[in-house]
């Protein structure tokens, strides 16, 4: 089914382990709940979702992906677009990606992932889902030889 225009395409993941694919045009980081058309069929009336039970909110590029596709979790030297920061949540996944807003005074925080080929434009993280958030340093260029 085609997503409208302004519509988003997102794949929603609960604490509890549920996954609901759809799309919304109502989502944003300080609200308590969205709207989600399930499999983007906007004929059907739309599905409130309360962020507080998410874990996060995958805005992807598709809900199919590439099942053999392995993310690269790596962080390569060069133009950051944010914070570095690797997230582990409660069930151990982990993420790694780059913040580039405020992880405080909200519910959640955005991440971009590190792998340019992920399905994930950018990740929406619920707090409370997050068991560790760890900062890791920029790379730092090579020292000077000495003469």
């Amino acid at each position: 089914m085609p997503v409208s225009a302004n519509a988003r395409a997102i794949v929603a993941r609960f604490t509890d382990g549920k996954i609901v694919k759809g799309t919304t045009h109502d989502f944003a980081p300080d609200k308590d709940v969205f709207h989600l058309y399930v499999d983007g069929d906007e004929t059907k009336a739309a599905v409130t979702i309360r962020v507080g039970a998410l874990k996060a909110v995958f805005f992807v590029k598709s809900y199919q992906g590439n099942r053999y596709h392995v993310e690269d979790k790596s962080f390569r030297p060069g133009n950051d677009p944010g914070r570095r920061i690797k997230i582990t949540f409660k069930d151990k996944e982990e993420i790694t990606g780059f913040s580039p807003g405020s992880l405080a005074g909200r519910v959640g925080f955005f991440v971009v992932p590190t792998d340019p080929a992920s399905n994930n434009h950018r990740i929406f993280i619920v707090h409370a889902a997050v068991a560790k958030k760890e900062f890791p340093q920029k790379d730092t260029p090579p020292a000077a030889k000495a003469s």
